[in-house]
């Protein structure tokens, strides 16, 4: 009998694991700076979410087009001196100040995303080349959208990336998570804000196949008009000093 060369066979969807996926979330809420435990509940639970993506991206003009280019938007978003060149108030230069404040880094997300599947996350295929743009874009959607990096922040931008991708990892940690806030503080709305940042990602454009090489180049308030991006009122109207203070419990 002939061995089937690997490389030659289709690209299968994982298996849906929602134990896996619960199991995860568990140590996510004991220490959520265990970023590994997101990668982990998206590989338990995207399904074909990537692919079906990654044929809707191949179906529009700029999405065809930045496919057939394929750049690795991890390498511009970790580059100074390309960040260096946005003009105050444009989208590159609020991406700047969002990771300089932070300390974040596209490679160090990529980091957290090998600890799970280093045999697929670099694997040089276009359905992988798509999962790795809606990782590398993460950040950038927190920029567009307005929303911190605090425990509710994360909730919603995850919200919002579930109305962008049908990607159920993203949805099983935003609804999780706002349980486990309003467990925490019931004065907190958690629910309503991750509903309305749902809400929000399915009336905005379509995010994942944008040029973002260009788009940072724009004034921020431009681009969410023109994007259709709402503000996240819910979100917003708990102030600064209860959010910073919410802490995932188990």
């Amino acid at each position: 009998m002939t061995a089937i060369d690997p490389a030659l066979t289709p690209f299968r969807a994982p298996p849906i694991q929602p134990l896996r996926a619960f199991q995860a979330f568990r140590r996510l809420v004991r220490n959520k700076e265990d970023t590994a435990q997101v990668f982990e509940i998206m590989r338990a639970l995207s399904g074909g979410s990537i692919a079906r993506g990654y044929q809707r991206m191949i179906g529009t003009v700029e999405g065809g087009r930045q496919a057939f280019l394929r750049a690795e938007l991890a390498a511009k978003l970790d580059d100074p001196v390309w960040l260096a060149q946005f003009a105050p108030g444009t989208v590159g230069a609020t991406y700047r100040a969002f990771r300089e404040a932070r300390g974040f880094t596209a490679e160090a997300l990529a980091d957290e995303a090998r600890k799970v599947a280093a045999d697929a996350v670099d694997l040089p295929h276009p359905v992988m080349w798509y999962s790795r743009r809606i990782r590398d874009v993460h950040d950038i959607w927190h920029v567009l959208t307005g929303y911190e990096t605090d425990a509710l922040g994360e909730a919603c931008v995850v919200a919002f990336s579930y109305a962008q991708t049908g990607n159920l990892g993203f949805a099983f940690i935003g609804w999780g998570a706002a349980r486990e806030i309003q467990r925490e503080n019931r004065s907190v709305p958690a629910r309503r804000a991750v509903l309305q940042a749902y809400r929000l990602g399915r009336k905005a454009a379509w995010l994942p196949a944008l040029d973002y090489e260009a788009l940072f180049a724009e004034p921020l308030e431009a681009v969410r008009a023109r994007l259709r991006l709402g503000a996240p009122t819910v979100y917003q109207g708990v102030s600064p000093e209860t959010r910073l203070a919410l802490k995932l419990r188990a």
